[in-house]
């Protein structure tokens, strides 16, 4: 399977993908091992508490965000990340609007579909 982008991301020739009311992302590049997403939210958009077989680390580019793994909850705000295991419980609500840019190992191709 030969499943990537081009070498170079420009974003506005790139659409954003409305996932629920408030949180919208946009792919910024992929091959099958791995994956970088933007995701902007609203304030009080929410990355609802979900897991997948994904490893996933999390960069907070702006704002401010309640990250919930495991069950432990941590406020987080631009310069901060976060690391989240395989098939571990993890979601977010955003406390003041921002932006996280995400990577997964492999990639995630649900949201190619």
């Amino acid at each position: 399977m030969n499943i990537k982008t081009e070498a170079f991301y420009v974003e506005n020739e790139n659409p954003w993908e409305t996932v629920s009311e408030g949180v919208k992302r946009q792919i910024t590049g992929y091959d099958v091992s791995i994956m970088m997403v933007k995701v902007a939210f609203e304030t009080g958009g929410i990355g609802p508490i979900h897991q997948h077989y994904h490893s996933q680390t999390s960069y907070v580019v702006s704002g401010k965000f309640e990250v919930t793994i495991n069950n432990e909850k941590k406020i987080l705000q631009a310069g901060d990340a976060f690391y989240i295991e395989p098939n571990i419980l993890h979601g977010a609500i955003c406390l003041e609007a921002g932006m996280l840019i995400d990577v997964f190992s492999p990639i995630r191709e649900d949201f190619l579909k």
